[in-house]
């Protein structure tokens, strides 16, 4: 890792830093979230598309976005540390880190990086399952566990979940243990106002967005949010973004590319959003 850090000694500030992670090894019912990346990026420089978001900003030609590929990942057992201490490092080098996983168990040790360097850190998780069992299949760090580990850890004073279409008594449970605030998606309505106080770090697990515009995911939840109401909702924030993490892209359930060119999109305005954000909070 030592290489990889010395590589952005004149990182300047605000620039925002793209990385993937390619992690699966504790998804529960199906991998390939760990070939995302390759993916993501293949649809993202794809000529079918360009680099400019809706809001007008060239990601092609703006110096302020980096992508530094993938990070090598050694094994099960060091992945926590090796992820923490990769993004508290681009932290130290003053970029904000948008991480292209992998499955949701990626955003546990990412969130312990943005929480040593962020105090009362405000998350916004978009997500089909709140992802908040205490174990699952015998693991506290399933893809089916990270926000339990982030709030019983206090690395997040408020946690809001959007979409979230499969709660369970356990999982109502630990809502109400960790006070978060779910907003079903049964109970989604337009123009929806959050309630954050400041900048926010942003978790986008892909089936949020109902199988019909994103049918490359592991766990296919009828009844999400369109890909509009997806964009909608993030250019409606009206507090920063501080750092951002697209996951659960299957790409072996995405035979025609689409939710690829969907998790491109959403990094693209993602990105912008996040720049804009950069400059505002500077």
């Amino acid at each position: 890792m030592g290489t990889f850090f010395e590589s952005l000694d004149d990182l300047k500030p605000g620039t925002v830093t793209v990385i993937g992670i390619p992690w699966d090894e504790n998804s529960s019912f199906l991998k390939g979230p760990a070939l995302a990346p390759a993916r993501i990026r293949e649809a993202l420089l794809s000529s079918s598309a360009n680099l400019c978001s809706e809001t007008g900003m060239d990601l092609g030609s703006e110096p302020r976005f980096l992508d530094l590929g993938d990070l090598e990942i050694t094994g099960c057992a060091a992945m926590l540390k090796e992820v923490e201490e990769v993004i508290t490092g681009l932290l130290e080098h003053g970029g904000s880190v948008l991480s292209l996983g992998g499955d949701h168990a990626i955003t546990y040790p990412i969130v312990k990086a943005y929480g040593k360097r962020f105090g009362g850190l405000e998350i916004l998780q978009l997500d089909a399952h709140p992802d908040v069992y205490d174990e699952y299949e015998g693991s506290r760090l399933s893809h089916a566990c990270p926000f339990a580990r982030i709030m019983e850890e206090n690395l997040a004073k408020r946690l809001v979940q959007v979409g979230i279409r499969t709660l369970n008594e356990h999982q109502r449970m630990q809502v109400k243990r960790f006070g978060i605030q779910v907003i079903e998606m049964r109970a989604l309505q337009p123009g929806l106002s959050l309630p954050f106080e400041g900048p926010i770090y942003l978790s986008l697990d892909m089936d949020v967005l109902d199988p019909a515009y994103a049918p490359g995911v592991s766990h296919h939840e009828p009844g999400g949010m369109s890909t509009r109401d997806v964009l909608q909702l993030i250019q409606g924030l009206d507090v920063p973004i501080l750092g951002a993490d697209i996951v659960e892209f299957n790409p072996q359930r995405d035979p025609a590319g689409i939710t690829a060119m969907t998790a491109a999109k959403l990094l693209k305005e993602i990105a912008a959003l996040m720049i804009k954000s950069s400059a505002d909070l500077a």
